[in-house]
Parts: C-alpha cells; structure tokens; sequence
C-alpha cells in the first residue's frame, strides 16, 4: 500500500485489482439505481451511510468508479478520432472523503487500461485542478505538460459518506449539458450485467501495476504543479486581466488600500480540499492577515454544507480575531470540495460576528464586480460594454434590482452549475461582457474567466467593494453604486459591509438549505406534480392576490420553466417544465416584479425545493407566501 507524503494518506497497492472479487449483478444494480445523474455530477452513497468515514468502497462500487472513467475515457478516446493519435491526458483529483482515494485507483486504473495518460494531484480543490486544465489548454497540443480534460472525485456539499465525480474539459468547467446527457446515457447503457461486471474487473486487472506505481509516485511533483497554475489564474481572476501587467496595477492598487486599511479573514477549512491549496499565499499576497481554522484535511469539524450552524465555529472565531485585531472583518467556510464558500462577517452597528444569506453573498460578489467593471468607463480610453449577468432560476430578483441600477441585463437559467455556465458562453458568443454568473440560491459566485465557484473570487470581490476608494476622478465602487442606486447622499467614506448590505436592494428568500424549502413527495413524475399543482394554484390565487393587495397594490402572474440554459414563459400546462425549474412571477401595476413562488426536483438530492422570494421590508411576507406554495404543492403531490 502506498501513502501520500504530504498527508500520510493511504493512496493504494499498484499491485491489486479493486475488482478481484467482482460484484454480483445484483449487488452493482443495487449500487447503481441510487445514483444521482446530472449536468452537475454524479453521485451516491460510496461510504457504508451517509456519514460512515471509512476508506474501503467495496466491488460493487469499485465497478461503478470503474465503469465512470471507462465511460469517460471512450468519451475522449472518440474526440481524439482523426486528431494527432497522441493518447488524451486526464488530469485526476479527489477532495477530502475518506472515499475518494479508493475511487480514484479503480478510475486511474480503467484510464490507463484505456490507453489514457492521467496525472493524479491527489487531494486538491475542485477549481484548482479546473483552473490546472484550463491553464494547460493554452498549450500547444504537443506540449509535456498539456492536458485533454479533468475528472474530479468529490459530492460537493453532500455529507461524507456521498462521492461522485465531476467530469469537463479544458475550458475550466464542468462538461455542458449536451455532453453531460451522452455520458450519462452511455453509462447506463449496458450497465450491471454479468458480461459488463467481468470486462470490468478484466479492464482494471490489465493496467500495468508498474505504471500505477508511477502514477501515485508522481503526485506530488502533479500537487505543485496544480497549485502553480492556480495562483497564476487566481491573480488573473482577480485582476480581471489576461495582461500580467494589468493585473499588477489592479492588484497593487487593492493591495494599498488594504495596507492603509488593515484586513483579516478567518478561513474556516472543515478539514476540505482547501485545507491543501492556496488560499492563505494568496490572500496574504493582497495583504490580509489570514486566521486559519480546522485546516486539517478530512478533519471534518462539523457538517459539509456550509449554511447555518456550519457557519458557527468561523463566526465565533471572527468575533475573538477581531477582539486582539479590529482589522479582521471577513471569514468564510468552503464545502469539501472547496468550489463554495459562505460568509462571515463583523456587523459594527450590532457589534458582533454575523453570518451573510447565500442568496446576499452572490448580490455582494455581483454588485463588487458589476461596480469594479462601470469604474473602467471613468478611465482615459474606457468603455461600456454591452454587459450581462448569467444566474439560476432560484436567484433572488434582487440581482435585477442591483443590474438594472447599473445598466448591465440579467439572463436565467435552470439551477446547476453546467446550467449556468453554459448560458454564459451562449452569451459571450452573442456580444454580452459577462463578468460574473452563478447560482444565487446556495451563494455559488463564478467571476469570469474562471468557470467554477470559487470562495477565494468572492472574498477578493468583496475587498474590492470594502477597500477601493475614489481613485482621483474614478468613484469606488460602493460610492458608485450608491449613485447609480439613487442612494448618493447616504455615503460616508469610513463604511463598512453592514453599510452595502443594507443598500441592497430589500427582498426576503427562503433559504434553499432550511429545512422548510425541502419537502419529501411521494410523486416521482414531477411534471405531472406540477400540471396538478395548477389549478390548485388557480383556486387559490384569489385569495392570495388579496392578501398581498395592501402591500403590493394587484397584482399579477405568469408561469415561468428554466432548462437547461435558458427561461421561457410557459402559456399552457406547468407540467410542460418538465423536471427543469417552475417559476410564478408575480408583478404590480406598472410591470416592476413583486416577486415569485419556485419550485424544483433536486438533480443531486432526493428532495422536491421550494421558495419564495419577495420585496419585503419587515420579512412579514416571505413566510406566509412559502406556507401557501408549499400547502398546494403537496396537494397536488397528493393528486399526481
């Protein structure tokens, strides 16, 4: 068995075959009709239960890992058809799931028995080995180091006994829809027969135990390799240039500001696959002082997903840092995979650590950079381009409130980061500048050209919006936005995050993590859930139009379906959505948007999401509506 120098990690034995006991038919069926397939990944449940810890994944799951990357494999060796003849390199990764190593020797042994090149970096973050693949991809095609495409083991934010895996190119992002679809077909495809469990176990039992040696022997020089990359792509993301020289100036210019200010973070790690990347060097490198917190990887201090109680221990520590230092204002929790990171910040005017809303996270990223961007047009030789935002069905409207204040349009597309990714290169390629795009509804913020979430882009976004200030005739960008949002006459030049949250634009938006937003239906068929949901909604409109009357003056409605990459207005049945997104946007008088009901099958959880986002001043509304539109969806549940 060999170890990881760096962790002490078990890796694997080159010389064993994880399938030498080969699962029975039923046994991989078992397995494999679990599986949750999506845009966004694949996952299941590899560990023993939802939160077993331990590393064996057993044969029926060492087939299905092995039946991934074979399917991924055919699915390059195919591109590669009439090309070079050289073989597709893959680069490998996992995050920090006890599971992941055990995956990641059945998948690299399938790779090489394919006749694929892979170079393993073992335990890293979901956007360093993207930012790694899209780095190489600017290589000419003969290039050593050059690589065709990713694979990533991680579930994201799903408990620790989940894994899955995260397939794209060399673009930075996950594989688009199209693609996703031609995978997942194909790996159901012929699936769990006996033939297929023994080609399988023949597959892995070919790989040259010598060239699995050197693969693992190899991952750290791959580790360093992936860390380079992404600190150069970090600074490229961050300085919102390709021009080494123009980053410098926009990075200097926010790192002054810093060293005039002061700022500390607190990064709470979880024990995730940023625990081993390079968030400290960067942030350091702008001039913050950085407070690392549970730093040990697969050191899990409390649950994965990084909302509510998650969020506590980094609260709390923020609240002590800022008692020995007041520069320490931010602190954020990544996922296990580190593509997502919610915050934590210093409220001065209640005097204490506070968690920030997913849904206010992406507003801040967003309104960071759509200001940082305008800022350019003040410049000698500047221009407006014509700008956009890309974001899911589930974002709060209050992205439109803040776009339109700025002139920049918003386009919606169904929930997924695949979703979202792909509505911004449809976008990019119709003209539109589009800087940053995401999902609204977990806090997931992408900044151009990166095509993954990445918590290290939205800290920097937000110390953009806390430190720049008016740079000779150049407004900062909060003063800017408190103009362009008729709000100019409230800016005092010592402002702090509580000041730009409360400019936001006031809607209240059922959390897509609360318990409340997920509801268990017996129904299967959610397009037929939804045709029944209608005239439920259509009995009980009336009376919900009266309810909202005094506040929001009549009101009325339109249904809404988001797939894919895009979001249409449905005219006849709601079931017409399909498993995509279902949207009632309600709107007053003159047309302005009051707000919407939405509701959605989960693509990587068993559950059926609801919420509600509204103009709400007090929070009165948000809670009323959501027991409404949760009331009828499972009445109609009930009927499907």
């Amino acid at each position: 068995m060999m170890t990881h120098p760096a962790t002490g990690f078990a890796i694997g034995d080159p010389h064993s075959n994880p399938l030498s006991k080969a699962p029975s038919p039923e046994e991989a069926r078992a397995f494999f009709d679990g599986l949750i397939l999506s845009a966004s990944g694949w996952r299941g449940v590899f560990g023993a239960s939802d939160d077993d810890l331990s590393e064996a994944i057993g044969p029926a799951k060492a087939y299905v890992a092995a039946r991934m990357a074979a399917t991924f494999a055919d699915f390059l060796l195919g591109r590669r058809a009439g090309g070079n003849g050289t073989a597709p390199v893959v680069a490998l990764g996992i995050d920090t799931r006890p599971t992941g190593p055990a995956i990641a020797d059945a998948m690299a042994r399938a790779f090489i028995a394919k006749g694929v090149r892979v170079r393993y970096a073992f335990i890293c973050a979901a956007p360093e080995i993207m930012a790694w693949a899209r780095r190489s991809g600017a290589l000419p095609a003969d290039h050593p180091d050059r690589l065709d495409a990713f694979c990533y083991v991680s579930a994201s934010h799903n408990p620790p006994g989940h894994n899955g895996v995260k397939f794209g190119l060399v673009d930075g992002g996950v594989l688009p829809g199209a693609d996703a679809r031609t995978l997942i077909a194909a790996l159901r495809d012929g699936a769990c027969s006996r033939d297929d469990i023994a080609a399988a176990s023949a597959l892995l039992g070919s790989a040259s135990p010598k060239a699995v040696a050197a693969l693992f022997s190899s991952c750290g020089a791959e580790k360093r390799k992936a860390l380079s990359d992404y600190a150069l792509f970090a600074r490229e993301v961050a300085g919102a240039s390709t021009s080494l020289e123009a980053q410098e100036i926009e990075l200097d210019a926010l790192a002054a500001a810093i060293a005039r200010r002061g700022a500390g973070v607190v990064a709470e790690m979880n024990g995730s696959a940023r625990s081993l990347s390079i968030d400290e060097d960067f942030l350091s490198g702008l001039g913050v002082s950085v407070l690392r917190l549970n730093a040990e990887p697969r050191s899990f201090a409390h649950r994965i997903v990084p909302e509510g109680e998650s969020l506590e221990p980094c609260r709390t520590a923020l609240a002590e840092a800022r008692a020995s230092d007041p520069s320490f204002c931010l602190g954020y929790v990544p996922d296990c995979d580190g593509d997502r990171g919610n915050i934590v910040y210093w409220d001065g005017e209640a005097g204490e650590a506070r968690a920030i809303e997913a849904q206010d996270t992406f507003a801040l990223a967003v309104l960071a950079e759509l200001t940082s961007t305008a800022r350019n047009a003040f410049r000698p030789g500047g221009s407006r381009a014509k700008a956009a935002v890309a974001c899911n069905d589930a974002t709060s409207l209050r992205i439109e409130a803040i776009a339109k204040a700025l002139g920049v349009e918003v386009f919606r597309a169904e929930t997924g980061e695949a979703n979202v990714v792909g509505l911004a290169r449809n976008l990019r390629d119709r003209g539109y500048e589009v800087r940053v795009l995401g999902e609204g509804s977990n806090g997931g913020v992408i900044t151009h050209p990166a095509g993954v979430r990445d918590p290290l882009n939205t800290v920097a976004a937000i110390l953009k919006l806390l430190y720049l200030r008016d740079d000779d005739d150049v407004p900062g960008p909060f003063r800017l936005w408190l103009e362009r949002s008729g709000q100019g006459s409230s800016y005092r030049d010592e402002f702090g995050l509580t000041d730009v949250l409360q400019s936001l634009p006031r809607f209240a938006t059922t959390s897509a993590f609360e318990d409340r937003a997920a509801l268990r239906v017996r129904s299967r068929d959610h397009a037929a859930l939804k045709d029944a949901y209608r005239p439920i909604f259509e009995r009980e409109w009336p009376s919900i139009a009266r309810a909202l009357e005094g506040r929001y003056g009549p009101l009325t409605w339109k249904a809404l379906a988001s797939s894919g990459s895009s979001e249409r207005e449905l005219l006849g049945r709601f079931g017409e959505s399909g498993s995509g997104g279902l949207k009632i946007l309600l709107s007053d008088e003159s047309g302005r948007a009051a707000g919407f009901l939405w509701m959605r099958g989960s693509g990587t959880e068993p559950v059926f999401r609801v919420m509600v986002d509204v103009r709400d001043d007090d929070g009165s509304v948000e809670p009323m509506l959501l027991d409404r539109h949760a009331t009828m969806v499972r009445e109609a549940d009930s009927l499907a």
